[in-house]
């Protein structure tokens, strides 16, 4: 896999086998049900991403949608909708494999996601730091919301994790 080229494009439920794999690699301590990401792909489409590589298998994902600031989606959760108002892009899941790492794949997809945030007329990205990630959505701009209300919502993610959001110009 080292000496492939990658590149983001969007997800379609087609991919939820090759998803679920990558998931199954990246975030076995997090498990989420394919019918979680498959909610998730249905109520945002233009906010989910594949990485594809050769023969257009993914060797990552990132999954995000449309949200309210101050606010988490739970792990494995079934939303079944939006919520009626949105102001911001919750980045639910971005996971890459070992070996497409250390290419500039995820601030790619990061800056992607940012232009999908914008043509929500939204002003801000949100997520849920985990495996104790903060210094690395730092350096794409994010920092820590703490408030005692989001760590009781973060709660199916362990105590290590960490509610963030980078404000967008």
């Amino acid at each position: 896999m080292s000496a492939e080229p990658f590149r983001w494009r969007p997800l379609s439920p087609r991919d939820l086998g090759d998803v679920m794999a990558v998931a199954e690699v990246v975030h076995a301590a997090y498990p989420e049900r394919r019918e979680s990401f498959a909610d998730k792909l249905a109520l945002a489409p233009d906010c989910c991403f594949g990485l594809a590589g050769a023969n257009d298998v993914l060797a990552g994902y990132a999954v995000a949608l449309p949200w309210t600031r101050g606010e988490t989606v739970a792990l494995d959760a079934m939303l079944g909708q939006l919520p009626a108002r949105c102001d911001a892009l919750y980045i639910h899941d971005i996971a890459i494999l070992p070996a497409a790492r250390g290419r500039g794949l995820a601030g790619a997809v990061v800056t992607l996601l940012a232009e999908v945030a914008r043509r929500h007329d939204v002003r801000a990205m949100t997520l849920t730091a985990v495996y104790g990630a903060e210094a690395v959505w730092s350096r794409h701009g994010f920092h820590p919301v703490e408030t005692a209300a989001l760590r009781a919502k973060l709660a199916s993610y362990g105590s290590e994790a960490r509610y963030m959001e980078r404000l967008l110009g």
